[in-house]
């Protein structure tokens, strides 16, 4: 048991460091690496589950998932523009054209995944 919980604080604790890593850098995407780390520590700690889901950068959202598989209107339109703007700071930034198209692919199968996450009410 003891093992099974260290597994899950180190993998929680990883996700949690990449996802705050992808907010700056648009190829590391955030939201996947913060729910990841809330189920890793929620088998793991307490305490830092607790305090990852009652921080105010990540609270509101982990809620919404986790009550309703939804996010709302305002935190699904600040996650497409932060998602869209970083990815076209990195388009603008990058001299190599195939390395400028992937990253547009990218951000249009992001944005598109984004886009289809139901809303609240």
């Amino acid at each position: 048991m003891v093992v099974k919980r260290g597994f899950f604080l180190i993998i929680g604790l990883c996700s949690l460091v990449l996802g705050i890593i992808g907010i700056a850098l648009p190829l590391l995407p955030t939201v996947p690496f913060i729910l990841l780390a809330a189920f890793c520590f929620a088998r793991s700690s307490e305490r830092l589950h607790y305090w990852l889901i009652t921080h105010p950068w990540f609270a509101e959202g982990i809620h919404q998932w986790q009550s309703k598989r939804a996010l709302s209107r305002s935190l699904k339109r600040k996650a497409m523009l932060m998602s869209g703007l970083s990815f076209m700071i990195s388009i603008i930034i990058v001299p190599i054209v195939w390395v400028k198209i992937m990253l547009l692919c990218m951000m249009l199968v992001l944005l598109f995944f984004l886009w289809r996450i139901p809303e609240l009410e």
